[in-house]
């Protein structure tokens, strides 16, 4: 294992790194128990978006992805879920010290749902894209009530809960199984009133959450471009590399923006939505780019030959895919008109 290289928002890498002094001292997990151990560790700083930290969130995210996407794809649901529940006035001295997923995708033929019993709510269905949950100790979920959503804590070492681990084919992200689990019958409490989930402002910023991991996995391929090519690169070579440049300096002022905006209560609302668009798209775009780039400048040799490379094209070709390009960039167009103001 290794220290963490940085990744920062700022223009210039600030002299005293604040919270991420944490991650400056801590070693590269190289294992998925190992990344669970450094998210429960994060979960003890203040991280939460929102609360003045929220670049320092994004930069942490940034820093763990830019080494290893699978660890970041295991810390940021943990540090997601606390921010949720520290939200909703839930959090417990207990949350802090388990790991957590955030299982709120849609899209399975058996929908969760959930039924309140004499001794509190039961939830029987199964949710699509449950990412480490047979590794995980508990989880926030989103349940149908009638034509409403609800959030729930729910205990995955519960009897009842079945995670399909084996479904996942994926050769990214191996580490992080992201198969479905079929909710039997099983005991949860509600978080937030009903709708409140993806209504609150925290939900658009969680999706930022995500962006930061994607930017900070280009950022690695960025890394490995420049080590192989940054010494006395080809005109072709120099050529890809300013422009891979050129696309994170974009992607990473588009972030600093956004915790700015978030940090001064501008992110709220409709303006937190289009926000949360339009970082989004733009470091999806980076991040498809900076891979295409980066196989042009090097060609088939480190895909073939070096797996730490080879694993970070792939974790972030998968992950990246959580943005659905044409159809978000139509929602940002919606929205764009729904406001009715020209936004330029």
């Amino acid at each position: 294992m290794s220290p963490f290289p940085l990744v920062t928002l700022a223009p210039v890498p600030p002299a005293n790194p604040g919270p991420l002094g944490a991650l400056a001292a801590a070693e590269s997990p190289t294992t998925v128990a190992s990344a669970l151990a450094l998210a429960l560790q994060l979960s003890g700083h203040e991280l939460s978006p929102g609360e003045g930290h929220t670049q320092d969130l994004w930069e942490a995210l940034a820093t763990v992805a830019s080494v290893d996407l699978g660890a970041a794809r295991a810390i940021e649901p943990q540090l997601d879920a606390i921010a949720i529940l520290e939200q909703a006035g839930a959090i417990t001295p207990a949350d802090r010290s388990s790991t957590w997923g955030v299982f709120a995708a849609e899209g399975a033929d058996d929908p969760l749902v959930a039924i309140e019993a004499e001794d509190g709510w039961r939830l029987t269905g199964t949710k699509p894209w449950c990412s480490l949950a047979a590794r995980l100790d508990r989880a926030l979920v989103t349940a149908h009530i009638g034509d409403t959503r609800q959030l729930f804590s729910v205990d995955l070492r519960s009897r009842g809960v079945n995670s399909r681990s084996d479904a996942w084919k994926a050769r990214g992200l191996v580490e992080i199984p992201s198969g479905p689990v079929r909710f039997s019958d099983v005991s949860a409490t509600a978080v937030g009133e009903p709708g409140w989930y993806l209504t609150r402002p925290g939900f658009a910023w969680g999706g930022i959450s995500v962006a930061a991991c994607w930017f900070g996995g280009a950022v690695g391929i960025g890394r490995a471009v420049f080590a192989i090519a940054g010494g006395m690169p080809s005109s072709f070579r120099a050529m890809h590399l300013g422009a891979i440049d050129e696309l994170l300096q974009s992607a990473r002022r588009a972030l600093r923006e956004a915790a700015e905006l978030v940090d001064d209560g501008a992110a709220s609302g409709d303006a937190g939505k289009v926000l949360a668009k339009r970082v989004r798209a733009t470091v999806a775009r980076t991040c498809d780019e900076v891979i295409t780039r980066a196989g042009r400048a090097l060609g088939p040799a480190p895909l073939a030959l070096d797996a730490g490379y080879a694993k970070r094209v792939a974790d972030l070709q998968l992950y990246v895919r959580q943005h659905h390009a044409e159809r978000d960039e139509a929602s940002l167009g919606r929205a764009l008109a729904k406001q009715g103001v020209e936004p330029w």
